[in-house]
């Protein structure tokens, strides 16, 4: 790998990991038009370990209320006469609780199916079917209105919800951060709320499924570490770009511009994997 196509691959990674198109998805097709087979999995995680800064730098403000707010977790019990009034009443405490709930079928799923899925990563076709269904998530999300739920109405259930459509995001083509801001809209969050949420969500799948990476037996690799490197900072730079740009969009109701693309983009790898 060439200083070139770690700096392209660093871009795809930004900018897919976060607009909702799949990183995955892209990154397997751009393996398969640059000749490699078999997927260089230490430098897919470096990637990823790129956007999850892009993710820290965009929320640090409001990670660091949480973890505030959990210190202070003994106080609030104390004061509030039970933990179940602390997630009731409190933001912090709540929004944390959600994520701890909404890891749990995301985590079930990336480890009953990470080995499978590391076995199908090179399928273009299956990347081709995935980003069909991903632009058709995006697309029934044009006619929500704003006026969803806030975050102390978002309920056990909407956690484990989306957490289990992240947890299916581990089939390439499906985008992790699309499939997740769809349900939490269709199950009437509120526009801005669902986008927080999401990568919020995010920040624990990420961490685990470096974990799981970490423990492959194909870790290794033979691509220079200044080459790894170079991708890690470029998926950072531009995921964080592209995430502000997302927030953005999700809070205008525009997250169903992406769908076009993911048709487009769906079936023109469907027709190619066909042909070869």
């Amino acid at each position: 790998m060439e200083s070139l196509q770690s700096v392209m691959l660093g871009i795809i990674q930004g900018l897919t990991e976060f607009l909702p198109v799949s990183s995955s998805g892209h990154l397997v097709l751009l393996q398969n038009l640059f000749g490699i087979r078999e997927p260089e999995l230490l430098f897919d995680i470096s990637l990823h370990l790129g956007t999850l800064l892009a993710v820290f730098i965009v929320f640090y403000k409001e990670i660091l209320r949480i973890l505030q707010a959990l210190l202070r977790l003994p106080a609030l019990i104390k004061s509030s006469g039970n933990l179940k009034s602390v997630f009731a009443d409190n933001v912090e405490i709540r929004i944390f609780a959600l994520i701890l709930i909404g890891s749990i079928p995301t985590a079930i799923l990336g480890i009953l199916f990470h080995k499978i899925a590391d076995q199908i990563f090179g399928a273009v076709w299956i990347v081709g079917v995935m980003l069909l269904v991903t632009g058709t998530l995006l697309w029934f999300t044009r006619q929500i209105s704003n006026e969803g739920r806030p975050l102390i109405k978002v309920s056990i259930r909407d956690a484990l919800m989306i957490g289990l459509i992240q947890g299916m995001a581990i089939m390439p083509g499906i985008s992790r951060s699309g499939a997740t801001i769809s349900m939490a809209l269709f199950l009437g969050m509120n526009r801005e709320i669902a986008g927080r949420y999401s990568f919020l969500l995010s920040i624990p799948a990420i961490l685990g499924a470096l974990i799981l990476g970490l423990n492959s037996t194909i870790i290794q690799t033979d691509i220079p570490g200044k080459i790894i490197l170079l991708g890690t900072v470029i998926a950072a730079i531009v995921g964080y770009i592209a995430l502000k740009i997302l927030l953005r969009m999700v809070k205008q109701g525009h997250l169903y511009y992406f769908a076009p693309y993911c048709w487009l983009l769906g079936a023109a790898t469907l027709i190619f994997s066909l042909s070869t």
